[in-house]
């Protein structure tokens, strides 16, 4: 995960901008999952990229975030405000545990695509969060869709429905720093471990991506679809093996692998699935495979 933000703060102030991303769990892991040799490639016939803007972003208190919707959303459905397990106000997640339905009035900072703030949005509860198997929040806000594109002219972010591919071109956007970090996919993790949590299928990114403190819960948009595949979470800043802020890499073989200065994020695809009518989280729904209670 990375630094809470204090610490961020004071290590942007020192290093400028580039050190570990998110601010908090800890995934060990090894080096495999899947190399980016072996992972999917990304067709060389790619979409001319889009420029990646911040709207649509959020900037929380500790953490950052993004308006997303599923592909089937309404406008008249409540919006949705994606970003980390870790980032909950409620504090980390144990492995194993499942926050569902749970009351909030955390307000968001909504940003445009200059990465001003032009509106506060506010949460009407926790709708889903875990750090197990992945790192992911969402809350579900007291406004629709419909209601922040009329109120700011600001669309939500797409969620993509299938799984990205080994050498993507993407862009993570953090509205709390109010910036991005720009680099491809370089392969997948099988599990990333950092202290107690263990998280599957992550993305690794390329060294491009020197992400920090604040940056956790930031989206990861594909450059060329403009769709969020991911959510950023963590790196390792020390060379420490599988320990608070220093995930490893574990393969199918059990193999660790350490990669001081990489960064990693969560795949997004896999919740799609478990977002149902009128922005409702369904873990019985068909092809949802998130974690449940």
């Amino acid at each position: 995960m990375n630094k809470p933000l204090v610490g961020a703060f004071l290590a942007a102030l020192l290093l400028g901008a580039g050190a570990a991303p998110v601010v908090a769990a800890e995934p060990a892991g090894n080096a495999s999952g899947v190399s980016a040799e072996a992972a999917p490639q990304a067709s060389e016939a790619t979409p001319a990229a889009k420029a990646v803007t911040f709207a649509g972003t959020v900037a929380l208190s500790n953490c950052s975030g993004s308006v997303v919707r599923s592909p089937d959303a309404e406008p008249t459905d409540p919006a949705l405000v994606l970003s980390n397990g870790h980032c909950l106000e409620s504090g980390f997640p144990g492995p194993g545990e499942v926050v569902v339905d749970q009351p909030s009035s955390r307000t968001f900072t909504l940003l445009n695509a200059s990465g001003s703030g032009v509106g506060t949005l506010k949460a009407s509860k926790i709708a889903y969060g875990t750090m197990t198997d992945t790192d992911l929040s969402l809350y579900e806000l007291t406004s629709t869709y419909q209601q922040i594109e009329d109120s700011y002219g600001i669309q939500a972010l797409e969620l993509e429905t299938a799984h990205p591919t080994a050498g993507t071109a993407i862009t993570v956007a953090s509205g709390y720093w109010k910036r991005t970090y720009s680099c491809d996919i370089d392969g997948f993790v099988h599990q990333l471990k950092e202290g107690r949590w263990t998280w599957k299928d992550s993305v690794r990114y390329t060294p491009e991506c020197q992400t920090i403190g604040g940056t956790s819960g930031s989206p990861v948009i594909d450059d060329a679809t403009g769709k969020v595949v991911a959510v950023n979470n963590t790196g390792n800043e020390s060379g420490e093996e599988c320990t608070d802020n220093n995930p490893c890499e574990v393969d199918e073989n059990g193999e660790v692998t350490v990669r001081e200065g990489i960064n990693y994020a969560q795949q997004t695809y896999n919740m799609v699935p478990c977002i149902g009518v009128g922005s409702k989280i369904d873990l019985d729904a068909e092809g949802c495979a998130l974690p449940k209670p």
